[in-house]
């Protein structure tokens, strides 16, 4: 392989404070693109942090319902360059429907930076037109667990832990155990990486499990989370207008400002279990 993309890189840099100058090393984490064939045609080039390829490549063909289960997938490795070198910034997805793909029947090109996941009137009107369902069962969380994921998921953010520069998407389940973790430069990416481990292994859908991401809810996050079936989609900020349009529309629980002891619910509050609230607590939910 000519190129081997790191998760992180290790550079020197000049470290000022209050006066003090010195040279030290510092952890960054890594940034490279990454482009997605299906059968041999480019539908993507994403900027993320490498690591979990494949599994994003999967989790953003389900999120764009280019699959439907892991059983569409025949064959994921690393592409090749023109010169026949394999490279780690491109992965090849064959599926057991080996036609071409038609690029221009999901509505856009599917260019996206590390910031953005689903951005254009097109992408938006492409998903509704998709038929997504709303999550299937009856979870529902007791919001005490619910204000101990974000203490649970810190200690598995390795690549974080290292550089302080990556977004994290955690699987919790509802008893809050956590089940999987992945970090990315790229907050959909995280996610991408969380539903296509899923995908592979033949897991979804989620119905019984809790989303949360550590940056802000936004409704490309939440989009994912109905392809993959999750009930609950938690977040340390706040969701965007569009995200709490679209989790209302199809019944899952939109959470933000998940922080200490407290949060918000944007949408799906039958899910959060009044039993466990004290009664005061309960009775204001309840009225919104």
């Amino acid at each position: 392989m000519r190129h081997s993309p790191q998760r992180a890189q290790t550079t020197q840099v000049l470290e000022w404070e209050t006066g003090r100058r010195r040279h030290v090393l510092d952890d960054l984490a890594g940034e490279e693109p990454l482009e997605i064939r299906v059968n041999g045609t480019p539908v993507s080039v994403t900027m993320r942090t490498p690591g979990d390829d494949f599994e994003l490549a999967a989790g953003f063909l389900l999120a764009e319902g280019i699959v439907q289960s892991g059983d569409e997938i025949e064959r994921i490795a690393f592409g090749r360059l023109r010169d026949g070198q394999q490279s780690g910034n491109i992965v090849d997805v064959v599926l057991t429907n080996a036609s071409p793909v038609d690029v221009e029947q999901f509505g856009r090109h599917f260019v996206a930076a590390s910031s953005c996941g689903v951005c254009g009137r097109a992408s938006i009107a492409a998903i509704y037109a998709r038929g997504l369902e709303r999550p299937a069962g009856d979870a529902t969380v007791d919001p005490e667990r619910l204000c101990d994921l974000p203490d649970r998921l810190r200690p598995a953010q390795a690549v974080f832990g290292k550089t302080g520069g990556l977004h994290a998407a955690a699987l919790f389940g509802l008893d809050g155990g956590l089940v999987s973790v992945r970090e990315d430069i790229g907050r959909h990416n995280a996610v991408d990486k969380i539903v296509g481990d899923a995908l592979l292994k033949r897991r979804l859908p989620l119905a019984d499990h809790i989303l949360l991401v550590s940056g802000r809810g936004g409704f490309e996050i939440v989009q994912k989370a109905l392809a993959a079936g999750v009930p609950v989609v938690a977040s340390v900020s706040a969701p965007s207008s569009l995200a709490v349009r679209l989790a209302r529309e199809y019944g899952l629980t939109l959470i933000g400002f998940l922080r200490g002891h407290r949060f918000v619910v944007y949408a799906g509050e039958e899910r959060i279990r009044r039993d466990a609230m004290p009664a005061d607590v309960a009775d204001r939910v309840a009225s919104r």
